[in-house]
């Protein structure tokens, strides 16, 4: 999973990186609300995370909201997700 992941990071060419590690609930979603809200329609953000809480946040908050949650990925404790904002 974690080859996909990276093979998908390669071909979207995120234009920037939220690190939300070492943060909890509610801030990293805080964080990416804030960061999307900067970013033009279509580019891709990838979010770096350790709380558990942003496997079941993040894709909520692309629900809601209407980014698509490209991919994501779980090394150990680390967290990473690929959004394309709507």
């Amino acid at each position: 999973m974690v080859d996909q992941y990276d093979e998908m990071k390669q071909s979207m060419a995120p234009a920037s990186q939220l690190d939300a590690c070492g943060l909890f609930c509610p801030e990293p979603v805080m964080m990416l609300h804030n960061k999307i809200r900067d970013m033009d329609s279509g580019e891709v953000v990838e979010v770096l995370a350790t709380d558990p809480s942003t496997t079941r946040d993040i894709p909520k908050f692309c629900l809601f909201l209407g980014h698509e949650l490209l991919g994501k990925c779980q090394q150990g404790d680390h967290y990473q997700y690929l959004i394309k904002k709507k």
